[in-house]
């Protein structure tokens, strides 16, 4: 199986009940949000199709009486046909959490900055809604890490990332002393802010701004990333995504601190080990787009490509 794997909305994720759903979720802290729920809302229902929203989000939200509220568990979104994000990175993060619980295809509308996640922009919410109805968008797999913390051999947390698992440092004044390993190997001891241990569609996040690569989704690996390491040798590494990747804890450095796509965190006492391997279940995302990974890369980050001609035809 691909990182990304597209198949046609239509087929697969036609409810089989008498009533389409649609799970939303809105950063509610924004005007913008509130605004573009509304709207989102009223297309959906004006075209037959039911929404769900979190009860802690619909005092802060314009609904209309049938709109469903839920209380906010990871299996909120059980049993509806799309969940539609709307807010920036964060929130799509937050969002992710529901998809990969239910199962769920995700599809995001960017309200922040770059929004790698997302897959329609706030102009584009006539668009969206019309998408949603009609089932015009395509569904592809993107891998997640299962992550494992053990200290004194016990096993002591367990997580799980769509971007990101990153293992800091939690004083600023001192550096985190880790040994980093690969399949059961030592690669490299350093003293530094880190290591992030990343996917493809987190190496466009923490990992990029810790000077990683640019995987593209479609590729199958996992990411090392040091970040700000005092070593001669602390390079990013891709590794196959069979790979397990482990960062131990010195014995006689601070304690650190394992963040989970910068959401979700747990104090790494020194000694603690923190293994990192693909995820069990991937999170689903709906796209509406053809539009390659490059391009997408060039509009988020604004790349300069004048100049280019193109290859001769």
């Amino acid at each position: 199986m691909t990182t990304t794997q597209a198949v046609e909305g239509s087929a697969a994720h036609e409810n089989t009940g008498a009533e389409r759903t649609v799970f939303l979720l809105a950063h509610t802290g924004r005007p913008a949000a509130i605004r573009s729920a509304e709207l989102v809302v009223q297309g959906l229902l004006r075209s037959g199709i039911g929404v769900r929203v979190l009860a802690e989000e619909a005092a802060d939200l314009p609904l209309p009486p049938e709109v469903q509220r839920v209380d906010s568990e990871q299996c909120a979104a059980e049993g509806c046909e799309l969940l539609v994000v709307l807010g920036g990175d964060g929130t799509l993060l937050r969002g992710a959490d529901f998809a990969r619980t239910s199962g769920v295809p995700m599809l995001g509308v960017n309200l922040g900055r770059v929004g790698f996640l997302a897959e329609a922009e706030r102009d584009d919410l006539d668009k969206v809604v019309d998408r949603v109805v009609t089932r015009a968008y395509e569904v592809e797999e993107r891998m997640t890490l299962d992550v494992l913390v053990r200290n004194n051999g016990s096993v002591v947390h367990t997580d799980w990332a769509l971007n990101e698992a990153s293992v800091e440092k939690a004083a600023r004044e001192r550096m985190l002393e880790v040994v980093t390993e690969v399949d059961g190997r030592p690669v490299s001891r350093f003293g530094g802010d880190g290591v992030v241990c990343a996917t493809p569609t987190g190496s466009t996040a923490y990992a990029f701004s810790a000077g990683g690569p640019v995987v593209w989704p479609e590729v199958e690996a996992l990411l090392m990333v040091p970040i700000s390491a005092h070593a001669l040798f602390a390079k990013p590494l891709v590794t196959s995504p069979r790979s397990v990747l482990a960062v131990e804890v010195q014995p006689k450095t601070p304690h650190g601190v394992l963040w989970c796509d910068g959401r979700r965190s747990v104090e790494l006492p020194a000694g603690a080990r923190v293994e990192v391997r693909r995820g069990a279940v991937p999170v689903r995302l709906a796209r509406l787009h053809h539009a390659s990974f490059t391009d997408r890369l060039v509009a988020k980050f604004a790349l300069p490509v004048a100049g280019w001609r193109g290859a001769p035809h």
